[in-house]
């Protein structure tokens, strides 16, 4: 059997060990010549498969190298057609840690004109995704076939897959950011504005834009997100009651000089650059000078009592209408008698505020008004800064009606911010502090004398007196100390006319007044008078109920507790009883 068996294998070419040695050439191909044409055709499969095998490896490797390694170094970053250096800009904040400006990642739409399939049909489903677009538009730039176009930027998730749906290899993403402002039209004047860029254009975008692009350290404003939502949501209702034009309201410090709200109406949500008109982006708080009126007799009248020139026992004659070289001024509704220096404010008389100008003479004023800085721009970081309209220095010198003139309120022109600045330091003891919307280090900033601390607590106490008993009358909140001063302004045409019906009205305050702890201007261009009014377009009708009832909504929110002392609750007593009879 096992010599069958190997017999058998025998005859199949099956060899013992070492028996293959002993085979002759011959043998060893005899069947090659049969073979070759089959081992022929499985060496070109063999070597086809090793073909593609290789191919499909190169298709793996670039898709590995496109795909996946980017990825591997930054998440972002995952557009390999960045055409220029990602701007990052900090963070800003309110003066409590709320955000109010951010950056958030997003995606540009570009496209790879040579790359791209079919221009026309390209076009016309770009069209449909970004209706804004113009198909004639996007069509020329894709059928030039060379060049790369930014198609659309800061796209919605949507709009990324829609565009990815396409499957079309010339279009391309490009990562980018986009600047939020969550709070939208709440602080646009003092935040501003950055471009479609990224570059700061506007308010503090573009005062601090170095300090945000090169630091991650967010900005912390002065602000109070809370306190400005509520002065601008009494002002604007207010602008609307009166018909004005404009409106304006700061509230600030009056011992720091930081910002806590600002207000400028009509305003514009800066998400939406494309749709901001020229008037609403116009910051009047700062950018805007304008002939004040009535509230310049404060500084005046402070002017006068520190100059040691005037008295605060002293007596002015309003008995008739005072009569210079070129003009004559006289008083709106006047008393008509003599008046002490209290009483020119209460009845804000424009003959003894001009007697008390020209009794204190040029050099006093023009040196005061200087201390006061109101001849030159404010150093804050909003680049929407005015500089004030002030007469050359020869012609005032020379001009005593100039100095009258001045004195109770017109001829010079500054902006809100301006005077409210002056006025916290006018009731705040004296100190005078540059201004900031940006919370600045202990001892940082501009800090100066301006008047004595006995002038200062003089002009409290006439504060007061214009609230309890003057034009103020419907600012006195009860509790709250209001003091201030109205003052209503005629405009001029073009024709450098005044015009007897169109008028800004002011009113400036500081509350509590016996220690000042805040200041706030209400101004309003153009108020109409109104069955309300009674027929009247001037500050106490509209300016200062409008700041009243600010005061009463955020003196709670500023944690000012009300001092509802004996004579005021005394007063207010008599004055009920009086209208219950």
């Amino acid at each position: 059997m096992l010599n069958d068996f190997l017999s058998k294998n025998k005859n199949a070419n099956f060899y013992l060990p070492g028996e293959e040695i002993n085979l002759k050439r011959e043998d060893l191909f005899a069947d090659w010549d049969n073979k070759i044409d089959g081992y022929s055709s499985k060496g070109r499969i063999v070597f086809g498969m090793c073909c593609c095998a290789i191919a499909y490896l190169l298709v793996a490797f670039r898709l590995f190298g496109t795909c996946i390694l980017p990825n591997l170094h930054d998440n972002d970053d995952s557009n390999v057609y960045v055409a220029s250096k990602k701007i990052h800009r900090a963070d800003i904040l309110d003066r409590n840690g709320a955000i109010v400006a951010t950056s958030l990642p997003t995606k540009d739409l570009n496209a790879n004109a040579k790359n791209i399939l079919s221009p026309r049909e390209t076009a016309l489903k770009l069209v449909e995704i970004f209706p804004e677009l113009k198909f004639e538009t996007v069509y020329a730039k894709l059928k030039k076939r060379k060049g790369t176009y930014t198609i659309k930027r800061n796209l919605s998730p949507h709009q990324q897959s829609l565009i990815m749906a396409l499957g079309n290899p010339g279009l391309e993403f490009v990562a980018n950011e986009k600047r939020v402002y969550p709070h939208k039209n709440l602080l646009s004047h003092v935040i501003g504005t950055a471009d479609i860029d990224n570059n700061g254009v506007s308010g503090i975008e573009k005062g601090l834009n170095e300090r945000i692009v090169d630091s991650n350290i967010p900005v912390r404003l002065t602000l109070d997100l809370g306190v400005q939502d509520t002065v601008r949501t009494i002002l604007l209702k207010n602008m609307k009651k009166y018909y004005a034009l404009s409106a304006t309201a700061i509230l600030l410090d009056a011992n720091s000089g930081e910002v806590v709200a600002m207000v400028s109406l009509p305003d514009y949500d800066p998400n939406d650059i494309s749709t901001k008109d020229q008037f609403a982006q116009f910051n009047t708080a700062t950018a805007r000078v304008y002939e004040p009126g009535s509230v310049l007799k404060v500084f005046n009248t402070a002017m006068a009592l520190d100059s040691g020139k005037v008295r605060i026992s002293e007596q002015f004659d309003a008995t008739e209408p005072l009569k210079l070289k070129y003009n004559t001024i006289y008083d709106y509704r006047g008393e008509n008698r003599w008046l002490s220096v209290e009483e020119v404010l209460v009845h804000s008389s424009n003959i003894g505020s001009a007697r008390m100008a020209l009794q204190s003479g040029f050099s006093e004023q023009y040196n005061f008004l200087e201390k006061i800085n109101f001849f030159n721009r404010l150093d804050m970081d909003l680049v929407e800064t005015a500089k004030p309209l002030v007469p050359k220095k020869d012609s005032w010198q020379r001009s005593d009606s100039t100095v009258a003139t001045i004195g109770y309120g017109y001829g010079i022109s500054v902006s809100p911010m301006h005077i409210i600045s002056a006025y916290a330091a006018i009731v705040n003891g004296g100190i005078y502090n540059n201004p900031t919307v940006v919370v600045r280090s202990i001892n940082a900033g501009e800090k100066r004398r301006i008047i004595s601390d006995n002038t200062s607590k003089q002009m409290r106490k006439l504060m007061r007196a214009v609230v309890t008993e003057g034009s103020g009358k419907r600012a006195n909140v009860l509790g709250y100390e209001v003091g201030g001063k109205t003052g209503t302004a005629n405009k001029l045409d073009a024709n450098g006319r005044y015009m007897d019906k169109k008028v800004r009205t002011t009113f400036i305050s500081a509350f509590p007044i016996s220690n000042p702890q805040y200041a706030l201007l209400v101004m309003m261009d153009e108020p109409k008078a109104t069955k309300d009014t009674f027929g009247f377009s001037t500050a106490g009708w509209n300016s200062v109920p409008t700041a009243s009832e600010i005061i009463t909504a955020i003196a709670p929110q500023l944690n000012i507790p009300a001092n509802y002392d004996l004579e005021e609750k005394r007063n207010s007593k008599i004055i009920e009883a009086a209208f219950g009879r």
